[in-house]
Formats: C-alpha cells, structure tokens, sequence
C-alpha cells in the first residue's frame, strides 16, 4: 500500500512455469498488496507452480482466450478488488519488478494516472538482447504513432504498465481484441480520454525462455498497430467512427 492506496500486481500468464518464481521473487512485497496470475490455458504447469508460491489470486482460463483476453480476466479482477493501483508485470522475468516502487508512487502522488516501462529510453533494449529487426520496427511503428496519434511516448510496445484504477472504470478495455493488438486499442482509449502516460527508462532481458511472438505474428501485429492509429486520427477528425473511442 502507497498513501492508502493498494497495489495489485497483475500477471497475464503463458507457460511461465520455468520464470514465474524468479520473477516473483523481485516483487516488491512492502508496497504490494495483491499478485493476479492469470493462467491462459498453459500448456506447462504454470498453475501448479503458482499454486506453490505467494500469490493471492490464481485464475486459468478453460481455454485459451488471448494476449488480450487475459489482460481483460487480471484488470477486471483488479476492479473486483477494488485495487487502486494495477502494475501489469509479465511473468517471463523480461522486465525487472525492481521497477514497480517508481511507478507506482507517480501515481499514488497524483502526479501520472499511467506510467510504462520504456525499453527505447537509453539503452536498454538493444543491450538486452532485442533482436535488431524488432527494434527497428518498434522505432518506425512508433514514429507512425506519434505522429498520427499526436502524441510523444518513445515506444507504445512495452508490456510493462501501471495503472490508477480510475483509467481502467473511464476507459471500456473489454471491448478491445483479445489479441496482441489489444495493448495499442488500450493505449488509443487512454489518450482519447485524456490521461496522461509517463515513461521510465526500463532495462529488459531477452533469453529463450522469454515469451515472444513469431514474425508472422509480429507482421500482424504491426499492420494491427498501423490501423489502430489511423482510424484514431479518422475518428478525430469526424470522418470515420471508432467504436473503441468513447465521446
């Protein structure tokens, strides 16, 4: 807890069965309240390992639903709580948790309603091992962005995000993809809502048991990307309705 508020550590889960302990294990417990493991139908035994260690809440989904469609499963459960923080920290140990005390006290200051680990800040990404065609396509992918969205993040493809729970009630996530594209519908709902997103520099570990998606994937995901930020300019300018943007 920060200044009376809880913090609830969400984990969208994947066959992090081999790094959920060690990632855990940084999880800064003087300040954490609650850890959410959303386990997306694993086909390791990410829940029986999760069973084993300190967390408050475990959820598998009967099936498998989605990059998306878990994140929908921990923040929704966050609100249940009545969280008044959420830090979505994936559970491969490609970001550190060490980070989670800075990110929440801007926002249990009031100072930032959102704040996201930045791999692009410094040097981090390509220092951790980021494969050089992916850093090259988050930096063109996030220029587009900038660009048509209007705003200035130095990237908008980090999965390492804080929340005050008064984004998650204005904005309507459940609506989103339940796929990868899901994180760029949310971060188009935050701006259309006029939150304001603040970045810290981020160090990020690549290694083979880090989660990551396949390049036919990954083009999907960026044409996803592309689509995203033009109907958000479209919707803007009164010319094509977006039906994920409220207002």
């Amino acid at each position: 807890m920060i200044l009376n508020k809880t913090v609830a550590v969400v984990m969208p889960a994947y066959n992090a069965a081999e790094t959920l302990e060690m990632t855990l294990n940084e999880v800064p417990r003087d300040i954490v309240d609650y850890v959410i493991l959303v386990d997306d139908n694993s086909k390791d035994d990410t829940s029986a390992v999760a069973s084993q260690l300190n967390i408050q809440y475990i959820i598998r989904h009967d099936k498998n639903k989605g990059y998306g469609g878990n994140q929908k499963t921990c923040y929704n459960k966050a609100l249940e709580i009545n969280a008044d923080i959420v830090v979505m920290l994936h559970p491969d140990y490609q970001y550190t948790p060490k980070l989670i005390h800075s990110m929440c006290y801007l926002i249990a200051n009031g100072v930032y309603p959102v704040v996201f680990g930045s791999r692009i800040l410094g040097v981090g990404a390509l220092k951790g091992g980021m494969p050089l065609y992916k850093y090259i396509a988050n930096r063109f992918l996030t220029l587009f962005q900038n660009i048509i969205i209007g705003q200035k993040l130095s990237e908008y493809h980090t999965g390492y995000r804080a929340f005050s729970t008064d984004v998650l009630r204005k904005i309507s996530y459940n609506s989103n993809s339940d796929d990868f594209i899901f994180d760029n519908e949310f971060i188009a709902q935050i701006f259309w809502a006029g939150f304001e997103i603040a970045e810290i520099t981020c160090p990020t570990k690549y290694f083979e048991e880090a989660s990551s998606i396949s390049f036919t994937r990954s083009v999907k995901y960026g044409l996803g990307v592309l689509m995203v930020s033009l109907r958000y300019r479209l919707h803007k300018w009164g010319i094509l309705k977006y039906n994920l943007l409220k207002g």
